[in-house]
């Protein structure tokens, strides 16, 4: 027996190994640009104190006060030239300024005991008449720093050297990036978010579209046994037209009264189902059955009752007895197909396969869950199939397919 289904575990996986991608691209995108965003604020924030460092002393070689000060000995130029250096530092936000004379000896140390003594680094070159900006290590640490010589006239006479300490740099780094990242972290939960709803609009997609199938399966089915009937009644009605040429009226009428359901509010022809369905019909009182079904006498057997019962019966427990099941029955030469459907509550598709297995049900009771693990085994025992769908009103609707009695499945 096959029942055709919905494969859920597949989709399930598939729709999750998408939000998981969808996830991880936008994870590695907000990473990738967090990274990049974060490389920019580093440059910037240097880019800013180089430009800083280097305003700031080349604002200070061009004072007169500080020209004329480093001519004098160093006590006096330490004496003049520190409340300025302090005033300078405070006002521009750097760790230090530091003036020397032309020999190198500073005049001026944010630490009193480095005045008077000859600089750490090197000062040649910025003697020598060049601009330097960059980062070296001195007696406070490694620092960011721009070091201009101070002329007078043409000659150079002391230099300056503002720097800031790369720790501060680091901290200022560090508060950018503390800023930056709540909404680093938004972004990625935004986009999470946005992922997972992208992902539940396609699963109920997936889903509407597997309701479709299975309808157009049923759909088919049951068209191609309407398909059969009718190739069968040509092949009757042929039979007839012979008989009636041939002058056997008689034979004729019996061949007809053969095939004419007889009366019994049915079109169904076969004397033990239609018995079947009149019960049915006293119990359920919505059971409608099809006008297009075909069972001639003779072509089903017990089995086939116990199917179309139990079907029945499991629709009238699913509406409450008192919702609408249409019942269409179509026996061909080689195949029986049994289509019941209501307007009840449907099958959920994760329980499309649990609802089969014994003892399952939606209503309370110890012989409860029995009718449809019946109908599966029979199924399954002939080699035929059973599908469950969505009815029209939405309902459940189940489609079993038999191979007639003595017919090759």
């Amino acid at each position: 027996m096959s029942i055709t289904r919905p494969d859920r575990a597949p989709v399930r996986v598939r729709l999750a190994v998408l939000l998981a991608l969808q996830c991880t691209v936008v994870l590695v995108c907000v990473l990738a640009t967090t990274l990049v965003a974060m490389s920019v604020q580093e440059r910037s924030i240097r880019a800013a104190t180089e430009e800083r460092v280097l305003d700031v002393a080349t604002s200070l070689v061009e004072l007169d006060q500080v020209q004329r000060a480093v001519l004098l000995d160093t006590d006096a130029a330490t004496a003049d030239l520190q409340p300025l250096a302090d005033v300078v530092a405070a006002a521009s936000g750097v760790d230090y300024v530091v003036v020397t004379d032309a020999r190198g000896i500073r005049l001026t140390h944010p630490n009193p005991v480095e005045r008077g003594r000859t600089v750490s680094t090197d000062a040649t070159a910025v003697l020598a008449g060049e601009t330097f900006l960059g980062t070296e290590t001195g007696t406070i640490g490694p620092s960011l720093r721009a070091k201009v010589p101070i002329r007078a006239g043409a000659a150079v006479v002391g230099t300056a050297s503002v720097g800031v300490l790369e720790t501060e740099i680091s901290r200022s780094f560090d508060e950018a990036v503390g800023g930056m990242l709540p909404w680093v972290a938004g972004s990625i939960v935004l986009g999470v978010v946005l992922s997972g709803l992208l992902t539940a609009a396609l699963r109920r997609r997936v889903r509407r579209l597997e309701a479709d199938a299975r309808e157009l399966e049923t759909q088919r089915r049951i068209s191609g046994a309407l398909r059969d009937q009718t190739h069968e009644f040509h092949t009757r009605l042929h039979v007839i037209r012979g008989l009636v040429a041939e002058g056997e009226t008689g034979e004729a009428l019996t061949y007809i009264g053969g095939l004419a359901p007889v009366a019994s509010g049915l079109s169904i022809d076969d004397p033990a189902l239609r018995a079947l369905l009149d019960g049915l019909a006293a119990e359920v009182p919505g059971l409608r059955v099809d006008p297009a079904s075909l069972v001639l006498r003779g072509s089903i057997d017990d089995e086939v009752l116990t199917v179309v019962g139990n079907l029945v019966r499991n629709a009238a427990e699913a509406t409450g007895g008192e919702g609408r099941i249409d019942v269409l029955l179509l026996a061909g030469d080689e195949r029986l197909t049994i289509d019941v459907a209501d307007d009840g509550p449907g099958v959920a598709p994760a329980d499309v396969t649990r609802i089969f297995d014994r003892g399952v049900s939606s209503k309370a009771g110890a012989e409860r869950g029995v009718g449809l693990d019946l109908v599966r085994r029979i199924a399954g025992a002939r080699g035929g199939s059973v599908t469950v769908g969505r009815s029209a009103p939405g309902g459940a609707r189940f489609t079993v397919e038999l191979p007639r009695v003595g017919a090759r499945p």
